[in-house]
């Protein structure tokens, strides 16, 4: 029998056949997505650009024709969003500079336009209302729409088909088309321009999109594990609590990112719901008009503090409203 030795080191198997499994056309295809991601990203973040760079110009620079790229900046527009101003003559302005020199920034630059601060602005109430009313209702949204959706999908619900196509009606109409009906019967039961009716408001045209999405993250969850945990003599809330909360953490992030952006940036509601005392930013960052003409810088800072908070909770929760978007909880 003839015998075979082995002249030269052993070599594992695994290196042995090891071959690129990544072919040049695909890394060239990988490489291509990639540049027209990022054109596209940078065509969208076009216009926050220009928001963010006009709210650091002066009003001659943010209404020039041509358009000016280059300029000087200034927190003229965050001045004439955070107070309320008067206008001075010349004399008056003069008179007033020899009196007292300015006394802070903001009045200097105020003063540079022909005014005087008179006092604080609403914006930051206003966005304070935002913040209070969106949060609220995402909070109670959120919490209703898990524990309705666990029930869909875990019990058997005689109607369940019906009524979760009866959850799903409350968003089949804008906003705008049930504003007067709304509007009139607030009015008659004292809800108009409260916290309370704006949050009840919200939470109920949010509950809808809840129920719907965490609905089928819950689905996701394998029942085997709840049923392991009731063997191991865990209550039915204990289980819920302990294991199904847990694993859909995914779902309920991206579920709040999406309910608070629309409780945030609605509009319709707040302008027609709201006067003074539940105003909140939407409806107030439009009407900021200056001498007689549109404060375009002044609009464009208040948009852009109105838009930082949302971006730090979706940059804070982005890992998990990642997941949730493209794969959703475990799948079995």
């Amino acid at each position: 029998m003839a015998t075979f030795e082995q002249t030269g080191p052993a070599v594992p198997v695994a290196e042995s056949i090891r071959v690129d499994k990544v072919s040049p056309g695909a890394r060239t295809l990988r490489g291509a997505r990639a540049i027209v991601a990022v054109v596209f990203a940078v065509i969208a973040l076009i216009p926050v650009f220009w928001m963010a760079t006009t709210a650091f110009k002066s009003y001659s620079d943010a209404v020039a024709i041509p358009p000016r790229v280059l300029f000087g900046p200034t927190m003229e527009g965050f001045v004439n969003l955070l107070t309320d101003r008067r206008e001075l003559n010349s004399d008056d302005l003069a008179e007033l500079n020899e009196a007292s020199p300015c006394a802070d920034f903001a009045e200097c630059i105020a003063r540079q336009r022909g005014q005087t601060i008179t006092g604080p602005s609403q914006y930051v109430g206003r966005l304070l209302n935002s913040a209070i009313i969106a949060g609220t209702s995402t909070v109670l949204s959120v919490g209703l729409g898990l524990l309705a959706a666990y029930s869909f999908s875990r019990f058997t619900i005689p109607g369940a088909g019906d009524m979760l196509f009866f959850i799903l009606s409350t968003r089949m109409l804008p906003p705008v088309v049930v504003t007067i009906p709304i509007f009139l019967m607030y009015r008659s039961i004292g809800l108009h321009d409260t916290h309370i009716g704006m949050i009840i408001l919200y939470t109920v045209f949010n509950l809808s999109f809840s129920v719907w999405l965490l609905k089928g993250f819950i689905d996701e969850i394998p029942r085997e594990y709840e049923e392991a945990a009731l063997v191991d003599g865990y209550t039915r809330w204990q289980a819920f609590r302990k294991v199904v909360l847990p694993q859909a953490m995914t779902g309920i992030a991206a579920t709040t990112v999406f309910c608070l952006i629309f409780a945030w940036n609605e509009y319709a509601f707040a302008l027609m719901l709201t006067t003074e005392v539940a105003r909140t930013a939407p409806p107030t960052i439009p009407s900021v008009i200056g001498r007689g003409v549109v404060e375009w810088n002044t609009i464009a800072a208040g948009s852009l503090g109105f838009l930082i908070p949302v971006v730090i909770i979706t940059f804070v929760l982005r890992k998990h409203l990642l997941r949730g978007v493209t794969f959703g909880a475990i799948r079995k």
